[in-house]
């Protein structure tokens, strides 16, 4: 198995194989708290339009999403774990758009054979889905800040499915206090930004595989694609 790992969007245009496309903070994480919150349905989309575009056809969808950290306009909720609204999760369709993620699912979807995505909260899952399907290539793919920037998150997150990958072992303690210590982890304990990155999302997007589930990202349209729970 030849393992890679690469970073942002442009590098998750040479995906190839099985394809792991990283958001710890937090689309990611997020998706897997949607879905153990009872969301029905997800569709990640690259662009702000393609979202609004499927609200206007399906009023009844809840439209999730940010850029630069912030609830976009007109949508239903932002990006965050700690601020979902239940009430706009539970039996409904979501539309989930960010910065980083869902990008990464675009660019990786271009020449891998599978997309799936991982997150701190469901990394061993995904590691264990991968040595089943035991495929000839492997891209980890790090989103970090917008896609353009390395994060310590993501790259944790990648390095740790990767060693469980090789039957190596990684500290995950002292990676979590580092990030912690890291400006992309500080954020989160910013008083002035606690109504965009609360304390609480920290916590929810580091909970080391919190949840048995692996989510894979299906294209079913341009710049549309269904994350579904892979068997």
């Amino acid at each position: 198995m030849k393992i890679r790992i690469l970073q942002g969007v442009e590098e998750a245009k040479k995906a190839r194989g099985t394809a792991v496309v990283i958001d710890v903070f937090r689309a990611f994480s997020l998706e897997c708290y949607l879905f153990a919150s009872g969301a029905e349905r997800i569709f990640p989309v690259g662009a702000v339009e393609t979202a609004r575009q499927l609200k206007d056809v399906h009023p009844e969808y809840t439209l999730i999403g940010e850029r630069h950290g912030r609830i976009i306009p007109g949508f239903d909720m932002g990006n965050s774990p700690a601020q979902m609204v239940i009430s706009m999760i539970k039996d409904k369709t979501i539309v989930h758009t960010t910065s980083a993620g869902t990008q990464g699912i675009v660019a990786a979807s271009i020449g891998a054979d599978e997309v799936l995505t991982g997150s701190l909260v469901n990394a061993r899952p995904v590691a264990d889905y991968i040595i089943k399907k035991n495929p000839d290539e492997v891209s980890i793919i790090c989103m970090g800040v917008r896609g353009v920037e390395a994060s310590p998150e993501d790259t944790l997150c990648g390095e740790y499915i990767k060693a469980m990958l090789t039957g190596e072992n990684i500290n995950m303690e002292e990676g979590i206090k580092a990030i912690r210590n890291h400006k992309e982890g500080m954020k989160f304990f910013d008083p002035e930004l606690q109504d965009v990155f609360p304390a609480r999302d920290f916590e929810m997007c580091t909970d080391v595989d919190r949840f048995d589930m692996v989510l894979k990202a299906v294209k079913i349209d341009d710049d549309v694609y269904e994350t579904v729970v892979a068997e």
